[in-house]
């Protein structure tokens, strides 16, 4: 009989989950066609040395989306889809923390393994929202909220069995993978159900993201998000196209000819104005429209230290040396010898919580509101694991391993 590893199925996840956004947002068609052709011009130009953060193949298939949800419960049903597909969480950022501070923690899933990341580096990064934070929400408003996402049912039991059954087995038949892939990929389609308009409202003065979470009935794809050789060539392409983008490419600046790229840019275009239907006070359903969902890009550099991480917080990227010789040397990047015997970068496969923030806060329709004087609810990488249900892997851990296994794998 035929079978589907946890691999294949990430691979056709990820497919399927951007042929779904090419058709409810087509700029991100747009968006992914115009990220190919910069690809294929710096390769024409650089050849291999374009390739040393990993191959064309890769890039050109590499995809990472963002999804929000509600609840601890909600965050631990994700955990077992993503699982299903060899995607675990790594990390956990607070966007509470950004400015302007935003009512969520995230972690995001992904392969671990680097073989596994070189064959298809699919990342969902996750959102839940922080219900009990009072400098957010008064009781009032998060006992609504519990009510409304407790009523809610975002993924199908069905699903949720398929996927333990592809966990605890590590591997389906190829009916049942197809099956899984219909249902994931519905569980994260945009739903034609109408949205109650005043409760919306009320979420969306606290907070944009709020909104898009705990005032509709259902998840959806965020936004889904190419890699790029080039960002700020793909900007000024974009652009020209006619599309607007956010006012700038978000983490380190542009780098020198010559000198390495570190962690991670990321830009999008605007959040798009979508057809969605609303129920009134009175209980009538009339047209209308939100903004939420965005098509981003990246370009990922190599993956930095503790120590470089630090100094580059800090000071910025002019603190930080401008050869990959010296990065290593000063243990302020991860690097790997290669067959040659020269140093080969480790990709950075994570995320900038600065950078989150500022791609959502560039969306939103209103900067929403927040009492500093409230008390804080403590969240932290100890009550993501427990929500999760499962290992919350430190990054830099997974790095450390991938340097002390040495040899590359892309």
């Amino acid at each position: 009989m035929n079978t589907v590893t946890p691999t294949e199925l990430r691979t056709r996840f990820a497919s399927s989950l951007s042929a779904l956004y090419g058709r409810e947002v087509p700029a991100y068609t747009t968006l992914v066609e115009v990220s190919q052709e910069v690809n294929a011009d710096v390769i024409a130009s650089s050849g291999a040395e374009a390739e040393r953060l990993g191959s064309i193949e890769r890039v050109t298939a590499e995809r990472h989306g963002a999804i929000r949800v509600g609840s601890p419960s909600e965050i631990g049903q994700v955990a077992r889809i993503f699982g299903a597909c060899g995607m675990y969480p790594v990390g956990f950022y607070d966007l509470r923390e950004a400015n302007p501070p935003i009512p969520v923690v995230s972690t995001a899933f992904r392969p671990v393994d680097r073989a596994e990341l070189a064959r298809n580096p699919f990342r969902i990064f996750t959102s839940v929202l922080v219900a009990d934070d009072r400098r957010f929400f008064d009781r009032r408003t998060e006992a609504e909220l519990r009510e409304f996402l407790d009523a809610r049912t975002l993924f199908p039991d069905e699903l949720l069995s398929l996927a333990d059954r592809m966990e605890s087995r590590g591997s389906l038949s190829a009916a049942d993978a197809d099956r899984f892939l219909s249902l994931a990929t519905a569980a994260f389609e945009l739903s034609p159900e109408p949205v109650d308009r005043v409760w919306y409202r009320r979420l969306e003065e606290i907070s944009g993201v709020a909104a898009d979470i705990g005032g509709v009935p259902s998840t959806h794809i965020n936004h889904l998000t190419p890699r790029v050789l080039d960002i700020d060539a793909l900007y000024e392409r974009m652009s020209e196209r006619g599309i607007e983008m956010i006012d700038r490419i978000q983490g380190p600046p542009r780098t020198a000819p010559g000198q390495p790229d570190v962690l991670l840019r990321q830009t999008s275009f605007r959040a798009l104005s979508e057809p969605r239907r609303f129920r009134e006070a009175d209980g009538g359903v009339t047209e209308g429209a939100l903004r939420v969902r965005f098509g981003e890009v990246e370009q990922r550099g190599v993956a930095l230290t503790p120590a470089g991480r630090e100094l580059y917080d800090a000071h910025g990227i002019g603190a930080l040396p401008d050869t990959e010789t010296a990065l290593h040397e000063a243990g302020l990047a991860y690097y790997v010898r290669d067959e040659e015997g020269g140093l080969s970068p480790i990709v950075y496969e994570d995320f900038l919580p600065r950078s989150a923030a500022g791609i959502f806060a560039s969306n939103l329709t209103g900067e929403g509101r927040s009492d500093a004087s409230q008390r804080a609810s403590v969240r932290d990488a100890s009550w993501l694991r427990d929500a999760l249900g499962r290992e919350l892997h430190d990054p830099y851990a997974l790095y450390e391993a991938e340097r002390a296994a040495g040899g590359v794998n892309r």
